[in-house]
């Protein structure tokens, strides 16, 4: 009986993610033809993201979701956030920020229905990992964000972790902070693996699902390190954090 229930409540998930995103798609798609004249970063655009994402949890009663930290977070201040990723419910946790971003993402997100489309509306920043040259061009339209006063939202591990554990850190991220003399903003994300695992259908519920924001890492701190010994340190603080917490 518990196994009919679980399927039964993955599939009022699944389906109700994808129809509040259907119902939401062509008014993204109007206001991005509405405001994309004036509105060049896309703020608007973002911002409405970030409502699809809220109506979506709020639809979704398998889970309670909390956010705490925001107020580290200076809505004047152009960061590069990086996440801890334990499942694809972070990415509509993230959005309960409020606070505008460019997600760097692999290419093939853009080619989910509706949700996919919709970061393409965003100008979202993607990447096709096994490709050298996507890389590079990830990189140059990244900084170029930067520069233009957009934060960055970048998950340093490349992928979902298979054991909710924190994995490895690239060091993409954290080049980027030194070169473009950005602060670094660590987020902790947890409960989102137990939710939802990585490649599965599954949804479980009467999970917690909590998104910490951590005090930012000024770039006086990293200005002239390697961003290889960065990516350590701010492993280190989100890793303690995350130790306190289960995943």
């Amino acid at each position: 009986m518990k196994k009919v229930l679980r399927f039964l409540a993955s599939c009022y998930f699944w389906f109700e993610l994808f129809f509040i995103s259907g119902l939401l798609w062509p008014f993204g798609l109007v206001l991005f033809l509405l405001t994309y004249p004036f509105d060049k970063k896309l703020v608007v655009m973002h911002k409405f993201s970030c409502f699809w994402s809220f109506i979506v949890l709020k639809a979704n009663f398998l889970w309670k979701t909390r956010v705490s930290g925001s107020e580290n977070i200076d809505k004047k201040e152009t960061y590069v956030m990086v996440s801890n990723h334990q499942s694809g419910a972070d990415i509509l946790m993230l959005y309960l920020l409020w606070t505008n971003y460019k997600w760097i993402s692999k290419k093939s997100l853009y080619y989910v229905p509706f949700i996919g489309w919709n970061m393409w509306l965003n100008h979202y920043i993607s990447v096709d990992r096994a490709n050298k040259g996507s890389m590079r061009t990830m990189m140059i339209k990244a900084a170029k964000a930067l520069r233009s006063g957009t934060s960055l939202m970048i998950f340093p591990e490349g992928t979902r972790s298979k054991d909710g554990k924190l994995q490895a850190f690239k060091t993409g991220a954290f080049y980027l902070a030194i070169e473009q003399g950005r602060p670094i903003l660590p987020i902790v994300i947890s409960g989102t693996f137990m939710a939802i695992r990585k490649g599965g259908f599954l949804v479980n519920k009467n999970h917690n699902l909590i998104v910490k924001v951590l005090p930012p890492v000024p770039f006086k701190e990293i200005q002239g390190k390697d961003p290889k010994e960065v990516s350590f340190m701010i492993r280190e603080v989100m890793k303690k954090e995350l130790e306190n917490r289960p995943v």
